[in-house]
């Protein structure tokens, strides 16, 4: 990056905890004309710091325990809520490594630099670790947390790495709540929504193999094995349900993966979904249709096509190239993913506040031959 920038980066790192919270009126850049992740990036830092509508899990342990959105959770408090807000922070973080010259960049890092302030985090730390929120975001976007701070982890970028620092505080305050739940969950969650085991383990492998943590890593991988090395027979023919954004067939394909050798993953998967096509064609596995885009539960069909395809191209990146079946799971990835990316608008918040994300870690093939 150029030292122009950096020391651009350093001010508003320095500066942008100035502004009122709930401050959501940057002048954005316009997205360039056939770059998609433009109009990710401007949805994202359109939601960032909007605190309202807001649909928040809040278990309150006494009067004490009102407020409004920027009062309890003061650094992931916008997107509608508080996961949207986390993987809503991670895109922009993940652009930002992608084009370091981006017309976003500079109000990217105001952005940031307004949310990930030792104070917020503080904030962050004790609204999780407060009583009667065991469960909170779990798995879901505490899993998207681990990744945001995946995609510091890499970073050489100075202010990036700073940012890693400051986020420390709710990593280790999450890993510790995982680490416990984990040898108590006795059975995966299927769901195809938020509950889901299989995506959010597959984000937390990524994580653990990126920092280093190999006892995390491990207990991960035992409890995965446990739940899945002897799967078979998925009935994929049943997705998806009406309100789904994950798949859950597909997704513990890509979690598995992670975790088995290929020569091991490629019988593996001959038994858990025999009827990949050898021929190539697409329509084995069709796109889910969405009929009304302001509905916030119907338009999570949108999501269930982006992440289709991650998880189709994921399961494809990890078998030989002459298998017979990777020519119909990568046809099938390619159809979800243009319908994916079509829906991809800020046309309706019900979808705008968190889709982008989808969009982001299909289009830039994030958890891909990066950290497994």
């Amino acid at each position: 990056m150029k030292s122009a920038t950096l020391l651009l980066a350093a001010s508003l790192f320095l500066g942008a905890c100035d502004r009122p919270s709930g401050d959501n009126t940057r002048t954005l850049p316009a997205p360039r004309d056939g770059v998609v992740t433009d109009r990710f990036a401007h949805m994202a830092l359109s939601c960032i710091h909007r605190e309202y509508p807001n649909k928040i899990s809040h278990v309150m342990n006494s009067g004490a325990d009102v407020g409004a959105p920027h009062e309890l959770t003061p650094a992931f408090y916008g997107c509608f809520d508080w996961h949207s807000s986390v993987h809503g922070h991670w895109l922009l973080v993940r652009l930002l490594k992608q084009e370091t010259d981006s017309p976003f960049g500079q109000v990217t890092y105001e952005a940031l630099s307004e949310s990930f302030t030792e104070e917020n985090i503080k904030g962050e730390v004790a609204y999780f670790t407060a009583e009667g929120r065991k469960s909170f975001e779990r798995p879901y976007g505490i899993a998207w947390y681990l990744q945001l701070v995946t995609e510091l982890e890499e970073s050489d970028n100075p202010l990036l790495k700073t940012w890693r620092k400051t986020l420390r505080p709710l990593e280790d305050a999450i890993v510790e709540k995982v680490t416990d739940w984990l040898p108590k969950l006795a059975y995966p969650v299927r769901l195809g929504t938020h509950n889901q085991t299989a995506f959010a383990f597959g984000l937390m492998l990524d994580y653990a193999r990126t920092v280093g943590n190999t006892e995390f890593e491990a207990l991960l991988t035992s409890k995965v094995m446990q739940f899945h090395a002897g799967d078979f027979n998925c009935p994929i023919g049943y997705e998806p349900s009406g309100e789904d954004f994950l798949s859950p067939c597909l997704m513990e394909a890509d979690l598995m993966r992670r975790v088995m050798p290929q020569a091991e993953f490629t019988e593996w998967l001959m038994k858990f979904l025999p009827a990949i096509p050898l021929n190539g064609r697409a329509n084995w596995l069709m796109p889910a249709v969405v009929h009304d885009a302001t509905d916030g539960k119907l338009v999570h069909l949108d999501g269930v096509n982006l992440s289709r395809a991650w998880a189709l191209e994921g399961i494809a990146s990890a078998l030989k190239d002459d298998d017979p079946r990777k020519d119909s799971i990568l046809a099938a990835a390619a159809v979800h993913k243009e319908a994916g990316i079509a829906a991809v608008n800020d046309e309706h918040y019900a979808g705008s506040h968190w889709l982008a994300s989808f969009a982001t870690y299909l289009e830039t093939k994030r958890g891909i031959g990066e950290t497994n």
